[in-house]
């Protein structure tokens, strides 16, 4: 289980002189999908990763250092909030520069363990998201995993949400309002992070 989390620093880019000596869990996926939510709900805090109504707020590659619990056995890992993919209003030249820094650090960063890909549940089969998980397949190392984690369920009723299960056996579904998934999540993180030290 999750203990405690603190944010540690951020990034615009790549840096191998900064080591976090533990296992690093990326959240990513198209902006206003929920990935600073969501981190703020596994941590049990309300403001420590910064979220917002506005596509795109976040801007940098956000570090948070996560202490956990597994049988007795206390440990710390790392949880990375991403730009979101998409929407930013921001100038081309920039946008194009955040993808070149954001590409860097996905392919050199080989400490990251665990790719969660979050993806609205209303909107289950866009191109980007498409992409974004061929992009992901493109470079898997050996010791990384990809889980693909729907958001915003309460939105879904009964027969969507099975629906979504029956075509995704192997993804996870979740909500921030109401908590839904959440504690199944945190398990299938520490688990997986386990699994490749």
């Amino acid at each position: 289980m999750i203990l405690d989390a603190k944010f540690v620093t951020s990034f615009t880019q790549f840096d191998s002189n900064f080591s976090s000596k533990s296992a690093e869990v990326a959240f990513l996926g198209r902006s206003n999908v929920g990935k600073s939510s969501l981190i703020n709900s596994l941590c049990k805090q309300k403001k420590l990763a910064k979220s917002s109504q506005t596509p795109g707020k976040t801007q940098l590659i956000n570090f948070f250092e996560v202490l956990c619990k597994k049988d007795e056995k206390k440990f710390s890992i790392y949880f990375i909030d991403l730009p979101g993919f998409g929407y930013a209003r921001v100038s081309k030249q920039l946008k194009k520069l955040w993808n070149q820094n954001l590409d860097e650090f996905l392919k050199l960063r080989s400490s990251i363990k665990l790719f969660i890909h979050l993806i609205d549940s209303r909107h289950t089969n866009l191109e980007l998201d498409l992409n974004v998980e061929r992009y992901l397949q493109s470079f898997l190392q050996e010791k990384q995993t990809i889980l693909k984690v729907f958001t915003k369920c309460d939105k879904l009723n009964q027969s969507q949400k099975s629906k979504l299960k029956n075509e995704f056996k192997d993804a996870l579904l979740i909500s921030n309002f109401n908590q839904f998934g959440l504690k199944t999540l945190e398990e299938k993180i520490i688990s997986s992070v386990l699994e490749f030290q």
